[in-house]
């Protein structure tokens, strides 16, 4: 019988704890089978664990404790040298030493990257893990990286975030051929910065990428891409922009159907489907969490606000990255452009 998979998922993380958090991963765990290590605060664990119905408590789990609690305004480097018992170090601490495959946090996300970077531990050769999202587009999701992690990048920074994102779009998005762009002002050669002309050079010549050169900030939407690679301050305000404009878009389509009159009100009644299936669409919690690309071991990176479907949707998310072995795709597409990298890298 084949290994179970265990995911170490930070119980204290997010704005809601381990209300949210813990029914979340238990729930997951029931859809795929893995085992979920709850890492964090015991008794306040167990007050939730008490209040779950037996069908999710009849999941494999078990929780193990940690007695810090990280604080949103804490600064990362703060949190590496002063809460070495912190939920996420220790939950970080189980896959550095093999007790977990993976970690997911809807923590304090500097914290998370930092601890990945300095507990689990950068690929050789990777100097910048990345955070990817995923979007809804018309058409098929699109994976944006970095969106966070990194606000200044050289050129073979954004040359592996290309790597990686094909390689993640390949086994989680299930893409045979992913089309790989950089985002820049304009589609035609040569637009954009300096970091951004250069990293489209590597690109071009990258082994077993599909790349379709330069998007634009529409193309996230209605383009023809499926991985869209920029620095992670471009990245972030994009995200943040584009849940904002989605959110206000239904905000307002909602004030305007049930305004004043009865025919507005037949048709928002007769359109409910269509509203629902939009409203999941742009719905952060349909797919969970970032993956922080780039590491020896598997992290997740949950929106700070999760609910309990976020929170399963990153779990279930992560155990996909373990079942589809994503990870060594990851290692052999970087890999095979190595000397590419190096050659750009020593010319900084």
């Amino acid at each position: 019988m084949k290994n179970k998979n265990i995911l170490a998922v930070d119980a204290m993380g997010g704005d809601y704890g381990p209300s949210v958090v813990v029914p979340g991963a238990l729930k997951a765990a029931k859809s795929c089978g893995a085992k979920i290590l709850l890492v964090g605060i015991e008794n306040a664990i167990q007050e939730v664990l008490d209040t779950l119905p037996d069908d999710l408590k009849s999941a494999d789990y078990s929780i193990v404790h940690a007695s810090q609690v990280v604080e949103m305004k804490e600064k990362p480097s703060d949190i590496l040298r002063q809460k070495k018992d912190s939920s996420i170090q220790v939950a970080c601490r189980l896959v550095k030493d093999g007790e977990a495959h993976a970690v997911v946090s809807a923590g304090h996300s500097g914290a998370c990257v930092a601890c990945g970077m300095f507990i689990i531990g950068r690929i050789s050769g990777v100097e910048r893990p990345c955070l990817a999202t995923i979007m809804p587009s018309k058409t098929t999701p699109r994976l944006i990286l970095d969106v966070g992690a990194n606000v200044e990048c050289k050129p073979y920074h954004l040359f592996q975030f290309g790597l990686m994102g094909s390689a993640f779009a390949k086994d989680i998005l299930g893409y045979d051929e992913p089309r790989v762009g950089i985002l820049s002002i304009g589609e035609e050669e040569g637009k954009g910065t300096n970091t951004v002309k250069e990293a489209y050079e590597l690109l071009k010549a990258a082994q077993n990428i599909n790349f379709v050169g330069n998007v634009e900030g529409r193309d996230i939407f209605i383009g023809d891409v499926d991985v869209v690679v920029c620095d992670g301050f471009v990245g972030n305000i994009a995200l943040k922009l584009s849940e904002g404009l989605a959110f206000s878009l239904a905000h307002v389509l909602k004030k305007e159907l049930m305004g004043n009159g009865l025919l507005p009100k037949i048709g928002a009644f007769l359109a409910k489907k269509a509203f629902k299936k939009f409203a999941n669409k742009i719905d952060y919690a349909e797919y969970g969490g970032a993956p922080l690309l780039g590491l020896k071991g598997i992290s997740f990176v949950c929106h700070g606000s999760s609910n309990v479907r976020a929170i399963e949707s990153a779990v279930l998310m992560a155990n996909t990255y373990i079942e589809k072995d994503t990870h060594n795709r990851l290692l052999a597409t970087l890999k095979e452009n190595e000397e590419l990298t190096s050659f750009a890298r020593s010319s900084v």
